[in-house]
């Protein structure tokens, strides 16, 4: 009875709290060492291979489709959307590569390979989170979005090991989670120019609007500084609704994440951090993403020696608490499934994803439901948590 029970609540949540359009298109971003010809075929034959088995995945599991229909049409696109950004590092590894091999008349043989394999996998994961790289790299994926969206498709985001730094840059600088007198009464502003921003409310906007509009930006080390001249400031703020449009991703366009084969949090541990700055836009995120539908997937095969569960998995309420925020009718969800059994050796699990498509494709539907399913349905929680115990 219990699961019956579980199975009607489960269904009912999902049909009334999530919708997605007709049409969903998938748009896969590459990961480090796809910085050549050869390795950039590698990647696109992979997602060639992995796309029609998720595509499949998705459309005939019946609970997928209560999650995602809202009509009686439901389709993944029959292509998938590949964004690659591997090549713009070229120039840099080319500079790299010249150094590493003056170095080879003089090193051990086991030093030098040791140095060309750092290289190689870890030249572009290092190279992309440079803030001056990233930025365009976030304006031409939000290019994609917005392409797909006017077409009348939802987009989810595959980011594959290093591209997922991409995925969350991504959300972080252009998702419109930003209310605009929260945050300036929120910062060191002056009581007449928080009376402007009150009496002139402008749309929420995001982080990639605040520098195009003039008005601040984030450094690299991760610090909010903004436009020290209050007359400046105000002409920009009055015209930040141009720079919404332009930079922001359209709300609605986005409807997941899935990221995969992950290392972000060896990357960006610094957002644990709350002396970081940042970690201020990144509760507003996340604010967004349980109000508005969204869902923050992470499916690493277990095997797989780069790849790091993103978090613990939490309820909404437990998500609340830890960032002193109240959620507004939640229905998105953030979800880690890092258990996923690739039957790889370790030292090729995290370029296995492609070879081992059916595995990954299953645990990767099977994590959209189970995620939502750990928010939303207070059975299948705590069955989950006895079963863990």
């Amino acid at each position: 009875m219990n699961k019956i029970l579980s199975g009607i609540f489960l269904s009912l949540l999902l049909l009334q709290n999530v919708c997605f359009a007709s049409d969903i298109s998938f748009v896969y971003i590459n990961g480090s060492n796809n910085n050549n010809e050869k390795m950039k075929n590698w990647f696109e034959k992979g997602v060639h291979k992995l796309h029609p088995e998720i595509k499949e995945q998705f459309e005939q599991n019946e609970q997928i489709k209560q999650l995602m229909l809202k009509t009686e049409h439901f389709e993944i696109a029959e292509d998938p959307v590949i964004f690659f950004w591997g090549d713009k590092s070229k120039n840099d590894l080319d500079f790299v590569n010249k150094r590493l091999d003056m170095s080879k008349d003089f090193s051990p043989t086991v030093a030098f390979q040791v140095r060309r394999l750092l290289t190689q996998y870890m030249h572009d994961a290092i190279w992309v989170q440079k803030s001056q790289h990233m930025k365009p790299i976030v304006a031409n994926l939000n290019e994609t979005v917005k392409e797909e969206f006017k077409k009348g498709n939802e987009v989810v985001l595959y980011g594959y090991s290093a591209g997922t730094f991409i995925t969350y840059e991504y959300l972080l600088n252009t998702l419109p989670y930003i209310n605009l007198e929260e945050f300036f009464n929120a910062i060191k502003t002056t009581d007449e120019f928080k009376k402007i921003v009150r009496e002139n409310p402008r749309k929420d906007t995001c982080i990639a609007a605040l520098a195009d509009a003039q008005i601040g930006v984030v450094t690299s080390g991760g610090k909010l500084v903004f436009n020290p001249s209050e007359e400046s400031l105000e002409g920009h703020y009055l015209d930040i609704d141009k720079s919404t449009e332009k930079v922001c991703s359209p709300k609605g366009a986005v409807k997941g994440i899935v990221n995969f084969a992950s290392p972000l949090v060896l990357f960006y541990s610094d957002l644990a951090d709350e002396d970081y700055e940042v970690t201020y836009f990144n509760k507003y995120m996340l604010k967004y993403l349980m109000e508005n539908g969204l869902f923050f997937l992470t499916v690493n095969f277990r095997e797989d020696p780069i790849a790091f569960p993103s978090s613990n998995n939490l309820t909404f309420e437990e998500m609340e608490k830890i960032i002193g925020m109240k959620f507004s009718d939640p229905k998105g969800f953030v979800y880690d499934n890092s258990s996923v059994w690739s039957w790889r050796p370790f030292f090729i699990a995290h370029t296995s994803y492609w070879s081992a498509c059916k595995q990954f494709s299953k645990a990767v539907t099977e994590s959209v439901i189970n995620g939502y399913r750990y928010q939303y349905d207070s059975l299948y929680r705590q069955k989950m948590l006895d079963e863990n115990k």
